[in-house]
């Protein structure tokens, strides 16, 4: 691992003087490129910065570690607690971890936070007036990656939400949006059907939102928000979504501003952050002096900002702003009749480099005066509930696709302590009185409820009824009641 100390001639602007140590990765593809694009920009504007660098990616796939990631650069992350990193391109096939997944949820990075601006008219776009943020829960969701086959016809994700996880993503919107003088908070959920998992995020949303008077919030349906998202951004200001929504809507985003290619993306943990680009390794484009380092050198900004140089960041940025403004443009955005200049990697670093100290003065400069300080968010105690269990879905697996035939056989189990209550197929009551048209897999939840509270033990006999009954259980979800309130979906038809 090699150990470089960035500081610059330039350090009126800054008055740290001992510089904060980072770990940067070059990545694959054209991430050598635009990192050193963005490390020779930073230096340039003054930044305070002691760089240990470590190997990711596609070589470390290759050597047989299917993370991507050594131990040694585990060391080195956890060390500086700040990673600045490049694209990186992971290995087709089975056998490899997304790396980016990976290092998330082992370090805690819990908020994904992608600024979303249109440059018009420098950089082509249908909508020239759009600023959006947009805050996205990085930990959990489907992302969790919790998947069985159960069937085979049946493949299962789990969708995991958490109080405590959407308690810290909604925070720390509302948080950002307060610091950085935005005026409303967005959530997008989707629980008119997802009324357990996507419903907990709302709840959240509107409990905590209670709690920021001086802030505008609103929840929409995240199909619908998505389409006027893509129709009027100027009408959002900071979205807060969970995971899923959140990685596809903030690419539709940078994507509607003019370029995924511009976009930066922090990645903000209690105690380590991540920055980098959004876009990938373009391994196509790798070698050539033509990539855009901008998405990445955002990211930077986002960096300088994290690690208390915002007065450094401000330099950058105003300088990029400066640069495109100027016409200076890299191939993917060039604009005959708008653009004066296409230049290639190296020079556009070298004409953003030659700016710093500048401000646009058609773009609007942009200050981080006010954010000096690294978001924190802080939990509420958790507050005890009276659970109950008040039964149990049990899911088989039955080849015959005739439920009224599986419903009548499940009829035949006499339970103590549990009575049959429906029968689903995906989600769809097909007993008592399934319609004949619904189609049916090989695969089958089945309800059994008690009339009062009951124990494992009790579901253990029920289970060992239904084996001895020759169904072949898959397995098993109880049905809890927390404070007198049932906390499980219905069927759809029920």
């Amino acid at each position: 691992m090699s150990t470089t100390t960035i500081t610059s001639e330039k350090t009126t602007a800054n008055t740290q003087s001992t510089p904060v140590p980072i770990t940067v990765a070059y990545g694959d593809g054209i991430g050598p490129e635009i990192m050193q694009a963005t490390l020779d920009i930073i230096k340039a504007a003054g930044a305070n910065v002691a760089i240990e660098i470590i190997e990711i990616g596609e070589k470390v796939y290759l050597s047989g570690n299917s993370a991507g990631i050594a131990p040694e650069a585990w060391e080195s992350l956890r060390r500086t607690k700040v990673f600045l990193k490049a694209p990186i391109t992971t290995p087709q096939g089975g056998g490899f971890k997304s790396l980016n997944v990976t290092t998330r949820k082992m370090l805690g990075l819990y908020a994904n936070v992608r600024p979303c601006v249109s440059y018009h008219p420098f950089v082509a776009t249908k909508h020239p007036v759009m600023d959006v943020i947009i805050v996205r829960e990085n930990e959990e969701d489907l992302y969790a990656g919790i998947e069985h086959q159960q069937t085979p016809e049946v493949v299962q994700c789990l969708k995991l939400i958490t109080r405590p996880g959407t308690e810290k993503i909604v925070r720390y919107a509302f948080e950002y949006a307060r610091q950085y003088g935005r005026k409303k908070v967005t959530c997008f959920s989707k629980d008119n059907i997802m009324k357990q998992t996507d419903g907990l995020f709302h709840k959240v949303f509107d409990e905590i939102g209670e709690e920021y008077p001086d802030l505008e919030k609103e929840h929409w349906i995240v199909d619908i928000g998505a389409a006027k998202l893509a129709d009027t951004p100027e009408n959002f200001d900071v979205i807060v979504m969970p995971n899923l929504y959140g990685d596809i809507l903030s690419d539709v985003a940078a994507q509607i501003t003019g370029s995924v290619g511009l976009a930066g993306s922090a990645n903000i943990g209690e105690e380590v952050a991540m920055f980098e680009a959004i876009h990938g390794s373009a391994p196509r484009r790798a070698g050539q002096n033509l990539a855009n380092p901008s998405g990445l050198l955002l990211g930077a900004v986002q960096m300088l900002v994290h690690i208390g140089q915002g007065d450094i960041a401000e330099r950058v940025h105003n300088a990029w702003l400066k640069t495109l403004e100027d016409g200076i443009h890299t191939y993917d955005i060039f604009q005959e009749g708008v653009s004066k200049e296409k230049v290639g990697t190296k020079e556009f670093a070298q004409a953003v480099i030659a700016r710093v100290g500048q401000k646009p003065s058609q773009l609007k400069a942009v200050s981080y005066a006010n954010a000096q300080k690294t978001i924190q968010v802080k939990l509420k105690p958790a507050v005890p509930v009276k659970m109950e269990t008040v039964g149990v879905d049990v899911f088989l697996y039955c080849e015959d696709r005739d439920a009224q035939k599986l419903g009548e056989k499940l009829e035949t189990i006499k339970s103590e302590d549990f009575k049959l209550y429906m029968v689903t197929n995906r989600g769809v009551k097909v007993y008592p009185n399934g319609l004949p048209e619904t189609f049916c897999t090989d695969h089958w939840r089945v309800r059994f409820k008690a009339e009062k509270h009951v124990n494992y033990t009790q579901i253990i006999k029920l289970l060992q009824q239904v084996t001895e009954g020759g169904f072949e259980i898959i397995k098993t979800e109880n049905l809890c009641r927390f404070d007198g309130v049932d906390v499980f979906s219905a069927g759809q038809g029920a």
